[in-house]
């Protein structure tokens, strides 16, 4: 619906969750802070992220973008490693892409009329009007029932809504794969690789990991396992 929400974390609280997360460094907390109030205009968020049978649709239109074509300076080497002979696997048409750069998820954003989330609508949404929440449902800790994480055991992608969604109807908002965001990490001098935000957490993430607040990045041409995208548009 659009309007303000508290992003981010007060630095006061970061004792706290280093204690509550076993976390030795507090360098891992610090880009969540400050916590500020952020305005965000009405927005529309997909329900799941991307899967692979969206992608693959998105391939058959846009060629270009496929294995083997796809521009070697727009990704790591690794571009859908998983899909056989560059195809997607059927089992796989229901779980969310991954294997794909910030490039090529920005690409179909763009093929589908609709971009990649700023970071903030990507948090706003994630709340889905629980102010102050710990998580996508509340303050209760992860459990299996609740994300695809590492205490959930799966090791891969699962099915997206195969957990309960958020209030707002979105699903896979915490685990299952981690998701590019629009922005920039930082600016990145000169022969440094450009990283983008992702958010969320994955089935490989630690608690720590699924929490709102919690920020990390990850290049831009860096297509792996963990990565996928949801995509956005105004409202």
């Amino acid at each position: 619906p659009g309007g303000t929400f508290e992003m981010g974390t007060r630095r006061e609280d970061l004792p706290r969750l280093q204690e509550m997360y076993g976390v030795r460094h507090v360098e891992m907390l610090l880009p969540e802070v400050p916590r500020r109030r952020v305005a965000v205009a009405p927005f529309w968020m997909d329900a799941t992220p991307v899967t692979n049978g969206a992608f693959a649709a998105f391939l058959r239109e846009c060629p270009d973008w496929r294995p083997g074509a796809i521009d070697p300076r727009l990704h790591n080497g690794a571009y859908l490693l998983h899909w056989r002979g560059g195809e997607c696997p059927p089992e796989l048409a229901d779980h969310p892409v991954a294997y794909v750069s910030w490039y090529a998820a920005e690409a179909y954003a763009r093929w589908a009329g609709v971009r990649l989330p700023s970071e903030a609508e990507w948090e706003c949404a994630a709340r889905g009007g629980l102010q102050g929440a710990e998580f996508p449902w509340g303050d209760e800790p992860p459990r299996p029932t609740r994300a695809n994480y590492a205490g959930s055991g799966s090791g891969t992608t699962t099915h997206v809504r195969s957990y309960p969604p958020n209030p707002w109807g979105l699903y896979d908002m915490a685990g299952n794969v981690w998701e590019y965001c629009a922005d920039l990490w930082q600016p990145s001098a000169e022969g440094e690789v450009e990283r983008r935000v992702i958010r969320g957490g994955s089935y490989g993430g630690a608690p720590l990991n699924l929490r709102v607040a919690f920020r990390d990045s990850h290049p831009a041409t860096g297509a792996g396992p963990h990565v996928g995208f949801r995509c956005a548009r105004d409202g």
